[in-house]
Protein backbone atom coordinates (compact mmCIF):
# COMPACT_ATOMS: atom_id res chain seq x y z
CA UNK A 1 0.00 0.00 0.00
CA UNK A 2 2.26 2.14 -1.44
CA UNK A 3 0.98 6.40 -0.87
CA UNK A 4 -1.75 5.36 1.44
CA UNK A 5 -1.38 6.56 5.37
CA UNK A 6 -3.69 5.64 8.09
CA UNK A 7 -6.03 8.57 8.26
CA UNK A 8 -7.68 9.99 11.10
CA UNK A 9 -11.57 11.59 10.48
CA UNK A 10 -12.05 14.75 12.63
CA UNK A 11 -16.22 15.45 13.12
CA UNK A 12 -17.95 18.06 13.81
CA UNK A 13 -21.37 17.92 15.03
CA UNK A 14 -23.34 21.48 13.41
CA UNK A 15 -27.06 22.23 13.78
CA UNK A 16 -28.12 20.79 11.30
CA UNK A 17 -30.54 22.95 8.19
CA UNK A 18 -28.89 26.22 9.63
CA UNK A 19 -26.74 28.92 7.40
CA UNK A 20 -24.90 30.50 10.37
CA UNK A 21 -23.70 27.02 12.68
CA UNK A 22 -23.38 24.55 9.93
CA UNK A 23 -20.51 26.01 7.61
CA UNK A 24 -17.53 25.12 8.55
CA UNK A 25 -13.69 25.46 6.73
CA UNK A 26 -11.33 22.67 6.30
CA UNK A 27 -7.45 24.02 6.56
CA UNK A 28 -5.07 21.07 4.16
CA UNK A 29 -2.39 24.20 4.47
CA UNK A 30 -2.51 24.41 8.25
CA UNK A 31 -1.61 20.69 8.31
CA UNK A 32 2.18 19.95 9.84
CA UNK A 33 3.74 16.51 10.01
CA UNK A 34 0.89 14.37 11.33
CA UNK A 35 -1.86 13.70 9.05
CA UNK A 36 -4.72 15.55 10.82
CA UNK A 37 -6.21 18.46 8.78
CA UNK A 38 -7.47 21.06 10.94
CA UNK A 39 -11.60 21.92 10.43
CA UNK A 40 -12.62 25.51 11.99
CA UNK A 41 -16.40 26.56 12.63
CA UNK A 42 -17.04 30.67 13.22
CA UNK A 43 -19.93 30.86 15.67
CA UNK A 44 -21.67 34.18 16.27
CA UNK A 45 -22.37 34.90 19.44
CA UNK A 46 -24.77 37.81 19.91
CA UNK A 47 -25.61 40.05 22.84
CA UNK A 48 -28.69 38.84 24.64
CA UNK A 49 -30.60 40.07 28.03
CA UNK A 50 -31.88 36.92 29.35
CA UNK A 51 -34.84 37.89 31.88
CA UNK A 52 -34.93 35.21 34.39
CA UNK A 53 -36.61 35.17 37.99
CA UNK A 54 -36.27 32.83 41.11
CA UNK A 55 -38.80 31.43 43.48
CA UNK A 56 -38.43 30.24 47.21
CA UNK A 57 -40.26 28.14 48.93
CA UNK A 58 -40.08 27.47 52.96
CA UNK A 59 -38.84 24.14 54.07
CA UNK A 60 -40.99 21.93 56.06
CA UNK A 61 -44.27 24.21 55.01
CA UNK A 62 -47.51 23.13 53.36
CA UNK A 63 -45.80 24.96 50.14
CA UNK A 64 -42.79 22.42 49.90
CA UNK A 65 -45.61 19.79 50.28
CA UNK A 66 -47.79 20.59 47.94
CA UNK A 67 -45.52 21.50 45.55
CA UNK A 68 -43.97 18.18 45.57
CA UNK A 69 -46.99 16.46 45.60
CA UNK A 70 -48.07 18.19 42.36
CA UNK A 71 -44.25 17.20 40.81
CA UNK A 72 -44.44 13.98 41.69
CA UNK A 73 -48.26 13.19 40.81
CA UNK A 74 -47.14 15.00 37.37
CA UNK A 75 -43.96 12.99 36.84
CA UNK A 76 -45.89 9.97 37.21
CA UNK A 77 -48.90 10.97 35.04
CA UNK A 78 -46.58 11.81 31.88
CA UNK A 79 -46.72 9.58 29.21
CA UNK A 80 -43.47 7.61 28.35
CA UNK A 81 -44.78 3.98 26.53
CA UNK A 82 -43.74 5.32 23.41
CA UNK A 83 -40.25 6.78 23.13
CA UNK A 84 -38.86 5.81 20.01
CA UNK A 85 -37.59 8.07 18.41
CA UNK A 86 -36.11 11.50 19.13
CA UNK A 87 -38.80 13.47 18.55
CA UNK A 88 -41.48 12.09 21.42
CA UNK A 89 -38.61 11.66 24.07
CA UNK A 90 -38.10 16.17 22.73
CA UNK A 91 -42.00 16.17 22.99
CA UNK A 92 -42.05 14.67 26.92
CA UNK A 93 -38.88 16.16 28.22
CA UNK A 94 -40.64 19.24 26.92
CA UNK A 95 -43.98 18.59 28.89
CA UNK A 96 -42.20 17.71 32.06
CA UNK A 97 -39.81 21.01 32.06
CA UNK A 98 -43.26 23.58 31.33
CA UNK A 99 -45.15 21.53 33.71
CA UNK A 100 -43.02 21.51 36.20
CA UNK A 101 -42.09 25.61 35.51
CA UNK A 102 -45.92 26.29 35.59
CA UNK A 103 -45.92 24.43 39.15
Amino acid sequence: MTGKANSVINLMFLQSGSIELNNHSIHPDWQLSSDHTPLTVTIPIVEENIVSSKFSIAKNSKEEESFINYVSYTIKNINVDNLSDSNKLEFVTNTLASKIKNT
